[in-house]
């Protein structure tokens, strides 16, 4: 895991294990954000390691895990940044925002003031991060369904307007969690070919250019 002191252009130490490989196509930095207690954590360790525990205490600042998949015969390493939700910590988690080609914008679908915070996450993003960095709203805790406080159409309906991919999910129960992930890099991909075939240096300038090592092999994702 990485500390608060870390660098936030996405170029970290990495010593054990998957961190330390460098055998891989394409790699892309995401970010888990939201407010405090929505379950970021726990759905991060849910998909880097397939476990879970509710004794998570609160992030402190940002931590990070490096998982490695395979999306259409292309190795692609994900570096995916657990961020704390509590306003003190913002300046520090908004930071790290650059360079992130990808979002988990996360609220808890038990918790009307989670959900009413998605606005202003959503800017938070618009005004940190690349123009062109995907989103992914995710509703997390469907294994409480008895408790919902946020009705899914009024879920869905935010993220079409703006212009986010739409998920209901549960760390605690492993639903949709792999499948988030997946779609995210997916669609980061579909982007990175639009760039590519469109203008080829929109990706290596400007707010992207924490990204240089996305694709040490070829320009395009194929993935």
């Amino acid at each position: 895991m990485a500390s608060a002191g870390d660098s936030g252009t996405g170029q970290v130490t990495q010593t054990q294990g998957d961190a330390a490989d460098q055998n891989f196509d394409y790699m892309f930095k995401l970010l888990i954000i939201g407010n405090s207690s929505v379950g970021k954590t726990s759905f991060l360790f849910r998909y880097a390691d397939d476990s879970f525990t509710s004794a998570f205490v609160s992030t402190v600042g940002i931590d990070f895990k490096v998982k490695t998949i395979y999306r259409n015969n292309k190795r692609v390493k994900l570096q995916i940044w657990d961020t704390a939700g509590q306003e003190r910590y913002r300046t520090i988690t908004t930071a790290y925002y650059r360079g992130a080609m990808g979002f988990l914008l996360m609220y808890d679908i038990t918790s009307q003031e989670s959900f009413s915070a998605v606005q202003d996450w959503a800017t938070q993003i618009k005004t940190y991060s690349w123009d062109n960095a995907q989103v992914a709203l995710v509703g997390n805790k469907l294994d409480l369904e008895e408790d919902r406080q946020v009705p899914t159409q009024d879920a869905q309906r935010l993220a079409t307007e703006l212009g986010f991919q739409f998920f209901e999910a549960s760390a605690k129960d492993n639903v949709n969690v792999k499948q988030v992930f997946e779609r995210l890099v997916d669609i980061v991909c579909d982007k990175m070919n639009e760039s590519v075939s469109g203008d080829a240096g929109a990706l290596a300038n400007g707010k992207g250019a924490g990204l240089k090592d996305t694709s040490p092999k070829s320009t395009g994702c194929a993935c």
